[in-house]
Protein backbone atom coordinates (compact mmCIF):
# COMPACT_ATOMS: atom_id res chain seq x y z
CA UNK A 1 0.00 0.00 0.00
CA UNK A 2 1.29 3.27 -0.60
CA UNK A 3 2.00 5.70 1.53
CA UNK A 4 -0.57 8.58 1.04
CA UNK A 5 0.85 11.56 2.59
CA UNK A 6 3.96 10.75 0.19
CA UNK A 7 1.84 10.93 -2.68
CA UNK A 8 0.04 14.18 -1.86
CA UNK A 9 3.47 15.66 -1.78
CA UNK A 10 4.55 14.26 -5.19
CA UNK A 11 1.39 15.71 -6.58
CA UNK A 12 2.33 19.41 -5.21
CA UNK A 13 5.92 19.24 -6.07
CA UNK A 14 5.53 17.86 -9.65
CA UNK A 15 4.06 21.11 -10.65
CA UNK A 16 6.52 23.42 -9.19
CA UNK A 17 8.33 23.87 -12.47
CA UNK A 18 5.35 25.16 -14.06
CA UNK A 19 4.65 27.10 -10.99
CA UNK A 20 8.36 28.84 -11.14
CA UNK A 21 7.10 30.36 -14.49
CA UNK A 22 4.91 32.04 -12.38
CA UNK A 23 7.32 33.47 -9.80
CA UNK A 24 6.27 31.72 -7.25
CA UNK A 25 8.87 30.74 -4.52
CA UNK A 26 9.64 27.30 -2.85
CA UNK A 27 9.49 28.76 0.08
CA UNK A 28 5.52 28.79 -0.60
CA UNK A 29 5.64 25.15 -1.60
CA UNK A 30 7.57 24.10 1.85
CA UNK A 31 4.95 26.13 3.98
CA UNK A 32 1.95 24.53 2.43
CA UNK A 33 3.17 21.16 2.88
CA UNK A 34 3.23 21.83 6.28
CA UNK A 35 0.59 21.14 8.25
CA UNK A 36 -0.89 23.93 10.99
CA UNK A 37 -1.57 21.45 13.52
CA UNK A 38 -1.46 17.43 14.28
CA UNK A 39 -3.49 16.45 17.20
CA UNK A 40 -4.26 13.08 18.68
CA UNK A 41 -6.59 12.41 21.61
CA UNK A 42 -7.86 9.52 23.22
CA UNK A 43 -11.62 9.14 23.68
CA UNK A 44 -13.56 7.08 26.70
CA UNK A 45 -16.53 5.72 25.64
CA UNK A 46 -18.66 2.83 27.95
CA UNK A 47 -19.92 0.46 26.00
CA UNK A 48 -23.91 -1.20 26.53
CA UNK A 49 -22.09 -4.51 28.24
CA UNK A 50 -20.09 -2.03 30.49
CA UNK A 51 -16.72 -2.05 29.28
CA UNK A 52 -14.41 1.22 29.00
CA UNK A 53 -13.40 1.26 25.31
CA UNK A 54 -10.85 3.58 23.88
CA UNK A 55 -11.36 5.52 21.00
CA UNK A 56 -8.20 7.09 18.91
CA UNK A 57 -9.31 10.55 17.29
CA UNK A 58 -7.17 12.32 14.68
CA UNK A 59 -7.18 15.86 14.06
CA UNK A 60 -5.55 17.83 11.52
CA UNK A 61 -5.64 21.33 10.22
CA UNK A 62 -3.54 21.94 6.86
CA UNK A 63 -4.21 25.70 6.76
CA UNK A 64 -5.81 28.67 6.98
CA UNK A 65 -4.01 31.45 4.57
CA UNK A 66 -7.81 32.37 4.62
CA UNK A 67 -10.48 31.33 7.42
CA UNK A 68 -11.84 29.50 8.12
CA UNK A 69 -10.71 25.35 7.94
CA UNK A 70 -13.19 22.94 6.59
CA UNK A 71 -12.88 19.71 8.08
CA UNK A 72 -15.00 16.27 7.01
CA UNK A 73 -15.65 13.47 9.94
CA UNK A 74 -14.79 10.17 8.88
CA UNK A 75 -15.05 7.39 11.05
CA UNK A 76 -13.42 4.08 9.90
CA UNK A 77 -11.52 0.94 11.23
CA UNK A 78 -8.18 1.83 8.96
CA UNK A 79 -6.83 4.91 9.46
CA UNK A 80 -3.19 6.52 9.73
CA UNK A 81 -1.65 10.14 10.57
CA UNK A 82 0.05 10.19 7.21
CA UNK A 83 -3.64 9.07 5.21
CA UNK A 84 -5.44 12.10 7.65
CA UNK A 85 -2.70 14.43 6.56
CA UNK A 86 -2.56 13.71 2.71
CA UNK A 87 -6.16 14.10 2.39
CA UNK A 88 -6.21 17.80 4.22
CA UNK A 89 -3.93 18.76 1.58
CA UNK A 90 -6.02 17.61 -1.40
CA UNK A 91 -8.92 18.98 0.10
CA UNK A 92 -7.01 21.98 0.32
CA UNK A 93 -6.07 21.94 -2.97
CA UNK A 94 -9.58 21.26 -3.65
CA UNK A 95 -11.23 24.19 -2.25
CA UNK A 96 -9.05 26.42 -4.00
CA UNK A 97 -9.91 25.20 -7.48
CA UNK A 98 -13.28 25.97 -6.92
CA UNK A 99 -12.60 28.97 -5.67
CA UNK A 100 -14.13 28.98 -1.91
CA UNK A 101 -12.85 30.91 1.10
CA UNK A 102 -12.41 27.83 3.14
CA UNK A 103 -9.24 26.07 3.59
CA UNK A 104 -8.86 22.62 5.19
CA UNK A 105 -8.62 20.21 8.43
CA UNK A 106 -9.55 16.11 8.92
CA UNK A 107 -11.05 14.56 11.64
CA UNK A 108 -11.07 10.68 12.07
CA UNK A 109 -11.62 8.48 14.42
CA UNK A 110 -10.45 4.47 14.73
CA UNK A 111 -14.01 2.56 14.76
CA UNK A 112 -16.24 0.57 12.91
CA UNK A 113 -19.38 1.68 13.69
CA UNK A 114 -21.21 -0.88 11.90
CA UNK A 115 -19.89 -2.61 15.25
CA UNK A 116 -21.60 -0.24 17.92
CA UNK A 117 -25.20 0.11 18.77
CA UNK A 118 -26.65 3.16 18.36
CA UNK A 119 -26.17 4.27 22.04
CA UNK A 120 -22.89 3.93 21.86
CA UNK A 121 -22.37 5.69 18.69
CA UNK A 122 -24.28 8.81 20.22
CA UNK A 123 -21.79 8.56 23.44
CA UNK A 124 -18.88 8.47 20.63
CA UNK A 125 -20.27 11.33 18.94
CA UNK A 126 -20.94 13.04 21.81
CA UNK A 127 -17.54 12.81 23.49
CA UNK A 128 -16.01 13.05 20.17
CA UNK A 129 -17.43 17.24 20.67
CA UNK A 130 -16.52 17.41 24.10
CA UNK A 131 -13.06 16.40 23.64
CA UNK A 132 -12.97 19.32 20.51
CA UNK A 133 -15.31 21.72 21.04
CA UNK A 134 -12.66 24.54 22.15
CA UNK A 135 -11.64 24.28 18.69
CA UNK A 136 -14.60 24.88 16.98
CA UNK A 137 -16.59 27.69 16.03
CA UNK A 138 -18.33 28.96 13.21
CA UNK A 139 -15.48 31.37 12.08
CA UNK A 140 -12.23 28.84 12.72
CA UNK A 141 -13.39 25.37 11.75
CA UNK A 142 -16.81 24.02 10.45
CA UNK A 143 -16.72 20.21 10.18
CA UNK A 144 -18.65 17.99 8.05
CA UNK A 145 -20.02 14.46 7.71
CA UNK A 146 -17.66 11.82 5.55
CA UNK A 147 -17.21 8.35 5.49
CA UNK A 148 -19.32 6.56 8.07
CA UNK A 149 -20.99 9.54 9.10
CA UNK A 150 -24.63 11.22 8.42
CA UNK A 151 -26.90 13.99 9.29
CA UNK A 152 -28.13 11.95 12.81
CA UNK A 153 -24.50 12.20 13.99
CA UNK A 154 -24.29 15.63 12.71
CA UNK A 155 -27.05 16.37 15.03
CA UNK A 156 -25.40 14.52 18.06
CA UNK A 157 -22.87 16.61 17.76
CA UNK A 158 -24.26 20.35 17.06
CA UNK A 159 -26.55 19.50 20.39
CA UNK A 160 -23.96 18.49 22.31
CA UNK A 161 -21.36 21.61 21.44
CA UNK A 162 -24.51 24.24 21.60
CA UNK A 163 -25.12 22.65 25.29
CA UNK A 164 -21.13 23.56 26.00
CA UNK A 165 -21.40 26.82 24.67
CA UNK A 166 -24.74 27.77 25.99
CA UNK A 167 -26.89 28.33 23.17
CA UNK A 168 -28.05 26.76 20.07
CA UNK A 169 -25.39 26.63 17.33
CA UNK A 170 -26.36 24.90 14.20
CA UNK A 171 -24.08 26.51 12.01
CA UNK A 172 -20.85 25.04 13.53
CA UNK A 173 -21.57 21.68 11.58
CA UNK A 174 -22.91 21.27 7.75
CA UNK A 175 -25.07 18.26 6.45
CA UNK A 176 -27.02 17.98 9.23
CA UNK A 177 -30.80 17.07 9.14
CA UNK A 178 -33.23 19.56 7.05
CA UNK A 179 -34.97 20.35 10.49
CA UNK A 180 -31.84 21.45 12.11
CA UNK A 181 -30.98 23.85 9.60
CA UNK A 182 -29.44 21.53 7.44
CA UNK A 183 -29.81 22.59 3.14
CA UNK A 184 -32.09 20.86 1.38
CA UNK A 185 -31.01 18.75 -1.88
CA UNK A 186 -27.51 18.00 -0.68
CA UNK A 187 -27.55 14.48 -2.32
CA UNK A 188 -29.00 15.27 -5.60
CA UNK A 189 -26.84 18.94 -5.93
CA UNK A 190 -23.37 16.44 -5.17
CA UNK A 191 -24.48 14.32 -7.48
CA UNK A 192 -25.61 17.28 -9.96
CA UNK A 193 -22.56 19.09 -9.51
CA UNK A 194 -20.30 15.73 -10.32
CA UNK A 195 -22.35 15.78 -13.71
CA UNK A 196 -22.03 19.46 -14.26
CA UNK A 197 -18.27 18.95 -14.40
CA UNK A 198 -17.95 15.79 -16.84
CA UNK A 199 -21.00 17.53 -19.24
CA UNK A 200 -19.05 20.64 -19.64
CA UNK A 201 -15.74 18.64 -20.23
CA UNK A 202 -17.40 16.89 -23.11
CA UNK A 203 -18.83 20.31 -24.08
CA UNK A 204 -15.25 21.66 -24.24
CA UNK A 205 -14.17 18.45 -26.18
CA UNK A 206 -17.10 18.50 -28.67
CA UNK A 207 -18.03 14.80 -27.46
CA UNK A 208 -21.05 13.70 -28.31
CA UNK A 209 -22.66 12.33 -24.51
CA UNK A 210 -25.78 9.87 -26.02
CA UNK A 211 -25.08 6.28 -25.59
CA UNK A 212 -21.89 6.10 -23.79
CA UNK A 213 -20.98 3.48 -21.52
CA UNK A 214 -20.60 3.82 -18.44
CA UNK A 215 -18.48 2.13 -15.42
CA UNK A 216 -19.55 3.42 -11.85
CA UNK A 217 -17.14 1.46 -8.65
CA UNK A 218 -19.62 1.99 -6.13
CA UNK A 219 -23.55 1.79 -5.34
CA UNK A 220 -24.97 3.93 -2.44
CA UNK A 221 -26.25 7.37 -1.50
CA UNK A 222 -25.01 10.25 -3.55
CA UNK A 223 -23.25 8.05 -6.60
CA UNK A 224 -26.97 6.17 -6.67
CA UNK A 225 -27.87 9.49 -7.86
CA UNK A 226 -25.48 10.61 -10.03
CA UNK A 227 -25.72 7.01 -11.63
CA UNK A 228 -29.49 7.80 -11.89
CA UNK A 229 -28.90 11.35 -13.55
CA UNK A 230 -26.56 8.99 -16.10
CA UNK A 231 -29.37 7.14 -17.02
CA UNK A 232 -31.44 10.38 -17.86
CA UNK A 233 -28.88 11.27 -20.11
CA UNK A 234 -29.00 8.11 -22.53
CA UNK A 235 -26.01 7.39 -20.90
CA UNK A 236 -26.08 3.51 -20.42
CA UNK A 237 -24.47 2.37 -17.05
CA UNK A 238 -22.90 -1.30 -17.89
CA UNK A 239 -21.29 -2.44 -14.30
CA UNK A 240 -21.52 -0.90 -10.79
CA UNK A 241 -20.46 -2.16 -7.27
CA UNK A 242 -20.30 -2.54 -4.10
CA UNK A 243 -17.77 -3.03 -1.35
CA UNK A 244 -17.63 -6.88 -2.49
CA UNK A 245 -18.88 -7.89 -5.61
CA UNK A 246 -19.48 -5.82 -9.27
CA UNK A 247 -22.19 -6.85 -11.79
CA UNK A 248 -22.15 -6.42 -15.38
CA UNK A 249 -24.65 -6.38 -18.62
CA UNK A 250 -24.16 -4.87 -21.86
CA UNK A 251 -27.57 -3.51 -22.20
CA UNK A 252 -27.10 -1.46 -19.21
CA UNK A 253 -28.01 -2.04 -15.80
CA UNK A 254 -31.57 -0.93 -14.05
CA UNK A 255 -30.45 1.58 -11.57
CA UNK A 256 -33.80 1.96 -9.53
CA UNK A 257 -33.29 -1.71 -8.94
CA UNK A 258 -30.07 -1.52 -7.71
CA UNK A 259 -31.21 1.48 -5.33
CA UNK A 260 -34.21 -0.73 -3.77
CA UNK A 261 -31.36 -3.71 -3.63
CA UNK A 262 -28.82 -1.33 -1.74
CA UNK A 263 -31.69 0.24 0.25
CA UNK A 264 -32.86 -2.97 1.72
CA UNK A 265 -28.98 -3.94 3.05
CA UNK A 266 -28.28 -6.18 0.14
CA UNK A 267 -25.41 -7.02 -2.22
CA UNK A 268 -25.40 -5.92 -5.81
CA UNK A 269 -24.75 -9.61 -6.16
CA UNK A 270 -28.46 -10.45 -5.86
CA UNK A 271 -29.61 -8.55 -9.24
CA UNK A 272 -31.24 -10.65 -11.70
CA UNK A 273 -29.84 -11.57 -15.48
CA UNK A 274 -26.51 -10.07 -14.64
CA UNK A 275 -22.79 -11.29 -14.52
CA UNK A 276 -21.41 -11.52 -11.13
CA UNK A 277 -17.57 -10.19 -11.25
CA UNK A 278 -15.45 -8.64 -8.83
CA UNK A 279 -13.87 -4.97 -8.34
CA UNK A 280 -10.91 -5.81 -10.08
CA UNK A 281 -12.71 -6.95 -13.15
CA UNK A 282 -15.12 -4.01 -13.48
CA UNK A 283 -11.83 -1.18 -13.48
CA UNK A 284 -10.90 -2.99 -16.57
CA UNK A 285 -14.00 -3.34 -18.33
CA UNK A 286 -14.11 -1.51 -22.05
CA UNK A 287 -15.41 1.44 -21.32
CA UNK A 288 -16.34 5.33 -22.44
CA UNK A 289 -16.10 6.45 -19.13
CA UNK A 290 -15.27 5.19 -15.71
CA UNK A 291 -16.34 6.68 -12.51
CA UNK A 292 -13.54 6.07 -9.78
CA UNK A 293 -16.46 6.37 -6.52
CA UNK A 294 -14.92 3.59 -4.00
CA UNK A 295 -11.46 4.26 -2.02
CA UNK A 296 -7.99 5.52 -3.00
CA UNK A 297 -4.97 3.43 -4.73
CA UNK A 298 -7.31 1.85 -6.98
CA UNK A 299 -5.45 2.29 -10.50
CA UNK A 300 -2.19 1.28 -9.65
CA UNK A 301 1.48 0.49 -11.66
CA UNK A 302 -0.06 -3.24 -11.45
CA UNK A 303 -3.22 -2.52 -13.25
CA UNK A 304 -2.78 0.48 -15.37
CA UNK A 305 -1.91 -1.27 -18.25
CA UNK A 306 -5.43 -3.03 -18.07
CA UNK A 307 -7.64 0.14 -17.89
CA UNK A 308 -9.42 0.36 -21.33
CA UNK A 309 -11.52 3.13 -20.23
CA UNK A 310 -11.70 6.47 -22.58
CA UNK A 311 -12.10 9.06 -19.49
CA UNK A 312 -12.02 8.47 -15.68
CA UNK A 313 -14.02 10.31 -13.38
CA UNK A 314 -12.28 10.66 -10.03
CA UNK A 315 -15.26 11.22 -7.06
CA UNK A 316 -13.30 9.04 -4.69
CA UNK A 317 -10.46 10.75 -3.29
CA UNK A 318 -6.69 9.69 -4.67
CA UNK A 319 -8.15 6.49 -6.50
CA UNK A 320 -5.37 6.76 -8.52
CA UNK A 321 -1.79 6.75 -7.98
CA UNK A 322 0.64 9.59 -8.74
CA UNK A 323 3.16 7.21 -10.44
CA UNK A 324 1.02 5.47 -13.16
CA UNK A 325 -0.70 9.60 -14.49
CA UNK A 326 1.86 10.11 -16.77
CA UNK A 327 0.95 6.39 -18.10
CA UNK A 328 -2.83 7.32 -18.33
CA UNK A 329 -2.09 10.25 -19.96
CA UNK A 330 -0.03 8.58 -22.45
CA UNK A 331 -2.15 6.43 -23.58
CA UNK A 332 -4.92 9.12 -23.91
CA UNK A 333 -7.02 8.31 -21.37
CA UNK A 334 -8.11 11.67 -19.87
CA UNK A 335 -8.38 11.52 -15.85
CA UNK A 336 -10.66 14.43 -14.67
CA UNK A 337 -8.91 14.73 -11.45
CA UNK A 338 -10.82 14.24 -7.45
CA UNK A 339 -9.73 17.90 -6.79
CA UNK A 340 -12.22 19.11 -9.77
CA UNK A 341 -14.60 16.46 -10.17
CA UNK A 342 -15.42 15.93 -6.26
CA UNK A 343 -15.67 19.78 -5.77
CA UNK A 344 -19.45 19.81 -5.63
CA UNK A 345 -19.49 18.18 -2.10
CA UNK A 346 -17.86 20.49 -0.59
CA UNK A 347 -19.57 23.75 -2.68
CA UNK A 348 -22.74 22.21 -1.52
CA UNK A 349 -21.93 22.03 2.27
CA UNK A 350 -20.61 25.81 1.68
CA UNK A 351 -23.71 26.56 0.55
CA UNK A 352 -25.40 25.41 4.03
CA UNK A 353 -23.01 27.89 5.69
CA UNK A 354 -23.63 30.78 3.46
CA UNK A 355 -27.73 29.99 3.78
CA UNK A 356 -27.34 30.05 7.63
CA UNK A 357 -25.12 32.72 8.25
CA UNK A 358 -27.62 35.37 6.06
CA UNK A 359 -30.73 33.64 7.89
CA UNK A 360 -32.00 32.45 4.23
CA UNK A 361 -33.04 29.60 2.28
CA UNK A 362 -32.65 29.56 -1.70
CA UNK A 363 -34.84 27.45 -3.69
CA UNK A 364 -33.96 24.05 -5.71
CA UNK A 365 -33.49 25.77 -8.26
CA UNK A 366 -31.28 28.50 -7.30
CA UNK A 367 -28.90 25.66 -5.55
CA UNK A 368 -28.66 24.36 -8.73
CA UNK A 369 -27.79 27.52 -10.09
CA UNK A 370 -25.46 28.53 -8.42
CA UNK A 371 -23.23 25.23 -8.37
CA UNK A 372 -23.67 24.81 -11.93
CA UNK A 373 -21.63 28.53 -12.11
CA UNK A 374 -19.13 27.03 -10.05
CA UNK A 375 -18.50 23.70 -11.40
CA UNK A 376 -18.89 24.56 -14.80
CA UNK A 377 -16.69 27.91 -14.22
CA UNK A 378 -13.86 25.64 -12.67
CA UNK A 379 -13.71 22.87 -15.23
CA UNK A 380 -13.51 25.95 -18.12
CA UNK A 381 -10.24 27.22 -16.49
CA UNK A 382 -9.15 23.86 -15.52
CA UNK A 383 -8.84 22.65 -19.69
CA UNK A 384 -7.90 26.27 -20.78
CA UNK A 385 -4.84 25.96 -18.44
CA UNK A 386 -4.28 22.66 -19.76
CA UNK A 387 -4.47 23.83 -23.35
CA UNK A 388 -1.54 26.31 -22.10
CA UNK A 389 0.72 23.86 -20.77
CA UNK A 390 0.00 20.23 -22.53
CA UNK A 391 -0.11 18.47 -19.09
CA UNK A 392 -2.47 16.46 -17.68
CA UNK A 393 -5.93 17.66 -15.90
CA UNK A 394 -4.43 16.92 -12.59
CA UNK A 395 -1.50 19.18 -12.52
CA UNK A 396 -3.37 21.63 -14.50
CA UNK A 397 -6.06 21.67 -11.62
CA UNK A 398 -3.27 21.83 -9.19
CA UNK A 399 -1.61 25.01 -10.47
CA UNK A 400 -4.57 26.62 -10.83
CA UNK A 401 -5.22 26.05 -7.10
CA UNK A 402 -1.70 26.37 -5.94
CA UNK A 403 -1.75 29.72 -7.66
CA UNK A 404 -4.48 31.21 -6.06
CA UNK A 405 -3.21 30.33 -3.05
CA UNK A 406 0.07 31.86 -3.33
CA UNK A 407 -1.27 35.05 -4.66
CA UNK A 408 -2.84 35.29 -1.22
CA UNK A 409 -0.08 33.89 0.61
CA UNK A 410 2.36 36.80 -0.40
CA UNK A 411 -0.10 39.72 0.80
CA UNK A 412 1.16 38.16 4.18
CA UNK A 413 4.40 36.89 4.07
Amino acid sequence: MQNQYENAKKQVLSVYELLKKENVPYKFIEEFLYHDRSIKVNIPVQMDNWELKIFTWYRIQHKNIKWPYKGWIRFHQNVSEEEVKALSIRMSIKTSVVKLPLWWSKWWIIVNPKELSSRELEKLSRWYVKQLYRYLWPDFDIPAPDVNTNPQIMAWMVDEYSKLVGKFTPWTFTWKPLELWGSEWRSIATAMGWLYVLEKYCEMKWINIEWKKIVIQWAWNAWLNFAKLIEEKWWKVISISDSKWAIYNEDGINITKVEKIKNDKKSVSDMEWVDIITNKQLLELDCDILVLAALENQITSENVDNIKASVILELANGPITPDVDDTLYNKNITVIPDILANAGWVTVSYFEQVQWNINFYWTEQEVFEKLQRIMNKSTQEVVELWDRNWVNYRKSAYVLSLLRQYNAWKYLN
